[in-house]
């Protein structure tokens, strides 16, 4: 039946205009609530579907936005994906998918934006080849939303997490276990490892604030936050003469490649060393023992990507860059916890640290 509702019915449903309906669906013009309601209810019984394809086509645009992201067999980025496909969706938008590699000159394709208007209408990118300075570089036209750790030069929106405080919180949560030699995977020391010296910075801040000094030979880097490394990592960390009690992986994909090494050691976790990740993955809820990590709230970042993405294509003025700051939480799995204590992956209430005074208001944030 939603095929055939037209905004001329919605209109006569609701006892309003034809115009207030299309300012309401789309949510061009203030509209009174006790209005608004009325026709969004007169929307849900009718089943009247919008017609975006028609919508966009008058406006010159294509209805499909891309998602530039460098590799898709990292499962935070594909459950991030999943989120923003969602997301789009219901704004009746498809999206474009690209895998980049981390190739900076790939990357940079996406950043001019020229005949690729016909393709889509702008661009969630995640960028891990192209450093802060480069994103100054694109096209001024092209409406972008950035992802992971930049920071927007006014002309674009950023949404992510913050690094630092996360990085922070789970290692003083090692700290708080009495774990007084803690590691570090994942450091990336170069030009465009921004993401990894924001974790390391964090690592560093938790020790500082503890008093405690950072064993330097314990700060491993790795090329890219995956098992393999975090496996190498962890066995090169168990080779010295002094190994770690405890190590903060970049990634869970990082510590489970570290939980593997000890594994293949025989060594126990957390006994004889604890194990915090980062991204909380599914695979880190499931694994044995399960990964204590930083969960980033992946859903309400897709949303406000989107949302921001299609404010700025949709916006007959330019829209001012914003910094948004989504919501993390500390989890306690089995691999700090140990399993008595520790949550499994199939639990519904996973552990939480509390927040100390100045972290509270860490959810959505922009400005």
């Amino acid at each position: 039946m939603g095929r055939d509702v037209t905004l001329r019915d919605v209109a006569l449903r609701a006892g309003v205009s034809s115009r207030t309906v299309s300012n309401v669906v789309n949510g061009y013009a203030r509209v009174a609530e006790a209005t608004r309601a009325r026709v969004q209810q007169a929307v849900d019984e009718l089943g009247y579907r919008p017609n975006v394809l028609a919508r966009n086509l008058a406006a010159g645009r294509s209805g499909q936005i891309a998602v530039v992201v460098p590799y898709l067999d990292t499962p935070y980025f594909s459950e991030l994906l999943q989120g923003i496909i969602r997301a789009a969706r219901v704004q009746g938008y498809n999206v474009l998918i690209d895998q980049t590699d981390g190739d900076a000159e790939h990357e940079k394709l996406f950043l001019t934006h020229g005949s690729a208007r016909l393709l889509f209408d702008g661009v969630i990118f995640s960028p891990l080849g192209l450093a802060q300075a480069d994103l100054s570089a694109r096209d001024p036209g092209l409406p972008l939303v950035v992802l992971g750790e930049r920071v927007s030069d006014g002309t674009f929106d950023h949404v992510g997490i913050d690094d630092v405080t996360a990085s922070r919180e789970a290692t003083e949560h090692l700290i708080g276990l009495g774990r007084r030699r803690i590691a570090a995977i994942g450091d990336q020391p170069y030009r465009t490892g921004e993401a990894a010296q924001l974790r390391t910075r964090g690592f560093r801040l938790a020790h500082e604030r503890a008093g405690l000094p950072v064993h330097e030979d314990l700060v491993v880097s790795t090329p890219r936050f995956n098992r393999p490394d975090g496996a190498a990592a962890m066995a090169h960390l168990l080779d010295l003469e002094k190994p770690p009690d405890a190590v903060f992986c970049y990634s869970d994909l990082v510590a489970l490649g570290a939980l593997h090494t000890l594994a293949s050691r025989g060594l126990r976790v957390p006994e004889d060393i604890a194990i915090v990740g980062y991204d909380d993955i599914e695979d880190g809820r499931y694994a044995s023992p399960s990964v204590t990590t930083i969960s980033p709230d992946k859903k309400l970042i897709a949303e406000t990507a989107v949302d921001r993405l299609l404010t700025r294509i949709t916006s007959p003025s330019p829209v001012p860059g914003l910094e948004i700051r989504a919501p993390h939480r500390l989890i306690v799995r089995e691999s700090t916890a140990g399993r008595q204590h520790g949550q499994s992956g199939h639990d519904e209430a996973p552990q939480v640290t509390p927040r100390s005074p100045e972290d509270e208001g860490t959810d959505l944030v922009t400005h």
